[in-house]
């Protein structure tokens, strides 16, 4: 009893030696679950990355890092673009423009800076600047051979010879809306197509995509911190209106013309969600859906004939999910694809031609990623759901589809950085009691060597626990949240809460076994708030029939299943009942003012951040995948829009947005706003005038005391 009395105090006196998470423990740290960017070498036992200005490279058979070069020597000489008095581009922050990429050899790497691009050989750490340039070389990409380098000048494409520097223009005619290889705004937004140009295995042709944003709309953005207003026009198509028209063409890598192919229409008919090269560089594929995504169709397009034959078909009562992309495999036979068919996102073996086809797992758990395929060994490796959707775990199978082996042991979320043919991989891993720690393994799960430990920032301070509770949402659905009581919590007393939200389709659920970090929600429970976080309705990761409860009626039954978990909190006997608020950013945002709108019994006080306030505002491919088309579903608009509500408003909101948002436009407040003055009610309302759907910086920080200030204000 002694013992257990001992260490029960050295525990409590540890906790009492750390320190309370606050505002200002907020600058510096690093988002909960981060890992540092690796890439990878072809050969599978090396990886660079950037650490302290430098670029490293590991060694995973020496089990050490060292610094190949100092970045700001390429930094220094990197060409950078006049600074100019002209309207913003509002390229996708999710658009490829740069990075780090080793050549097919592994004998060079290309590094992106500025407004250039950088040739460094590995071998005897020597760099080159290629072809300094004013205008910026963007999304530079080696050709398989490694002989050449394609990228992106403004909006047209060009390619360079490694050797000799020689630079070859391949297209001509791009300007702002006929874009060369390069996307608009809502592809890469919503459909992850980062890039629009693929090299052929082969190294002698370019697939591209060449995007008309001329059918899409303008947004008249207005830049007015300047001494003179700047119109600063987007092109974005919100709901129902026209897509870009986009067209699939092959251009020879030496110069020539397009051979440009029959796609479909995709304007109002199609969209061009996947494309690039089968292996034997005779034909391009194409992964395309219909405008509302509940049909898919993979094509093969022969490049000399333009003839198209189909891989494979799906469709869905409701909306197809998109993750990944066709993974061909090195012995030119066979593709890897998930897809959640059968209710549950599973991984598919297809051959070439896509009329053989094997279900390689299945059962009632969500495959969430390939990882790596080690040809040689016939084994495929993937992070699923398995054991439970609140953890992640990596997993090998057999391309028959037998063998499955677990392995990662440790119970928590796995976050997994696989190198190319499955030999070692790297797994950063954390759970609600330990922050991440990154260790290096072999592809039978031995671990080899700690590669990176807990960041020391997330040890020093107090991250108050967490617990998980269940409840069952209003049909019976089991729903899951994360519960955080305040410091000092002391049974008998009743408390405020605060609920951070998201709750919206195709985002992550949140209540994950994971390490919270030093964030807001930390702050606001050691300033004496119960933080409750709930699932509902809508949120991936518990199948396919989890999520379409949502179709149509974006934010109904959403609030339902958030209103369930408040009441099951309040019944545990220490949440306040009338100190409730809720706050949240983007669909959070939405179901923050949602909540207040349409549950004003319950929730008090939100903290609304850019929020959707009519889906009629939202953009094409996100909303109509989701509400449909509104001359399809008129009324399903009409009863989720928030404006004609705000004659219901009974608690303290504030709204907070940027006046530029690229995402989610300052449209959505403003005309909420103006229901809410017309109905007589008194709000809160702070404007930014950052051109980014977040809010960053300084501007951040003052943002944070803003929230915490709102709720003391409002719940104590």
């Amino acid at each position: 009893m002694r013992k257990l009395a001992l260490s029960l105090l050295l525990v409590s006196l540890a906790a009492a030696q750390k320190k309370p998470i606050t505002l200002e423990a907020l600058d510096g740290a690093p988002p909960a679950g981060e890992t540092r960017a690796v890439v990878w070498a072809p050969d599978g036992k090396r990886f660079a990355f950037r650490q302290n200005g430098n670029l490293m490279i590991y060694d995973a058979a020496a089990k050490k890092s060292e610094a190949l070069i100092s970045l700001r020597a390429l930094e220094a000489s990197a060409s950078k673009a006049p600074a100019s008095d002209g309207p913003f581009d509002w390229t996708n922050r999710r658009e490829h423009v740069g990075g780090i990429e080793w050549s097919s050899d592994g004998k060079l790497l290309l590094y992106a800076a500025g407004d250039s691009v950088f040739l460094i050989h590995p071998a005897n750490a020597h760099w080159e600047q290629l072809n300094p340039s004013p205008a910026p070389q963007l999304d530079p990409n080696f050709s398989p051979d490694g002989k050449k380098i394609a990228f992106r000048r403004g909006w047209d494409l060009y390619v360079m010879d490694v050797e000799s520097k020689h630079e070859i223009r391949l297209t001509s005619g791009g300007s702002a809306t006929l874009r060369n290889g390069g996307t608009d705004w809502v592809y890469p937004e919503e459909l992850n197509l980062g890039t629009a140009f693929w090299w052929s295995p082969d190294s002698q042709s370019i697939a591209y995509l060449q995007f008309d944003t001329s059918p899409e709309p303008l947004v008249p953005h207005e830049d007015l911190l300047r001494a003179r207003a700047i119109f600063e026009p987007e092109p974005y198509p919100q709901a129902g209106e026209n897509n870009a028209a986009v067209r699939l063409g092959v251009i020879p890598a030496g110069g020539g013309s397009t051979r440009w192919f029959d796609v479909g229409d995709t304007r109002d008919t199609y969209l061009i969600t996947r494309a690039g090269w089968m292996p034997d560089s005779r034909k391009v594929y194409v992964v395309r859906t219909n405008r509302v995504q509940n049909r898919l169709e993979a094509l093969a397009i022969g490049v000399a004939s333009g003839t198209a034959s189909s891989l494979f078909r799906e469709s869905d009562p409701y909306w197809i999910n998109l993750r990944g992309d066709l993974q061909f495999f090195k012995d030119g036979r066979h593709f890897l694809w998930t897809s959640e068919r059968d209710g549950y996102r599973h991984i598919y073996l297809y051959s070439n031609d896509g009329k053989d086809v094997k279900q390689l797992t299945r059962g009632t758990w969500e495959v969430t990623a390939i990882e790596g395929v080690d040809e040689g060994g016939g084994r495929v490796f993937y992070t699923s759901t398995e054991p439970s959707h609140l953890e992640r775990h990596l997993y090998g199978i057999g391309f028959d589809g037998q063998n499955k082996r677990r392995l990662t042991s440790e119970p928590g979320t796995h976050q997994i950085s696989m190198g190319s043919g499955g030999e070692y991989y790297l797994d950063a891993w954390s759970n609600f009691e330990e922050p991440p720690r990154t260790v290096l393994h072999k592809r039978d799960g031995q671990a080899v060597a700690v590669y990176r430990e807990p960041d020391r920032k997330q040890t020093e301070y107090e991250v108050l626990p967490t617990e998980v509770v269940k409840f069952n949402g209003p049909d019976g659905t089991l729903l899951y949240a994360r519960l955080t009581k305040p410091a000092g919590f002391q049974a008998g007393r009743k408390y405020p809460v605060v609920v951070p939200v998201y709750g919206g389709p195709d985002a992550g659920l949140p209540v994950r076994n994971a390490w919270p970090g030093i964030n807001m929600e930390q702050v606001l429970a050691h300033r004496g708030y119960i933080i409750w976080q709930a699932e509902n309705r809508g949120g991936s990761g518990r199948g396919h029939g989890f999520e379409t409860a949502i179709y149509h009626k974006l934010g109904i039954n959403e609030l339902a299943d958030q209103v369930a978990g408040i009441q099951y909190l309040i019944a545990l006997g220490f949440a306040d009942p009338q100190r409730v608020g809720i706050y949240g950013w983007s669909y959070g945002g939405f179901m923050t003012v949602n909540a207040l709108l349409n549950a004003p019994a319950v929730f008090r006080a939100g903290f609304a951040g850019a929020p959707v306030t009519n889906w009629l505002n939202y953009d094409t491919i996100y909303t109509e995948r989701y509400m449909g088309l509104p001359k399809d579903n008129r009324q399903g608009y009409e009863e989720t829009a928030l404006a004609p509500h705000a004659a219901s408003l009974a608690g303290k909101l504030m709204l907070v947005h940027n006046v530029e948002d690229d995402n989610v436009l300052f449209q959505n407040t403003l005309q909420l706003s103006n229901a809410l003055q017309l109905a007589g009610k008194q709000f809160e309302m702070m404007i930014y005038p950052q051109k980014s759907h977040g809010v960053t910086g300084a501007a951040r920080q003052q943002m944070n005391q803003m929230i915490l200030d709102f709720f003391d204000r409002n719940l104590k």
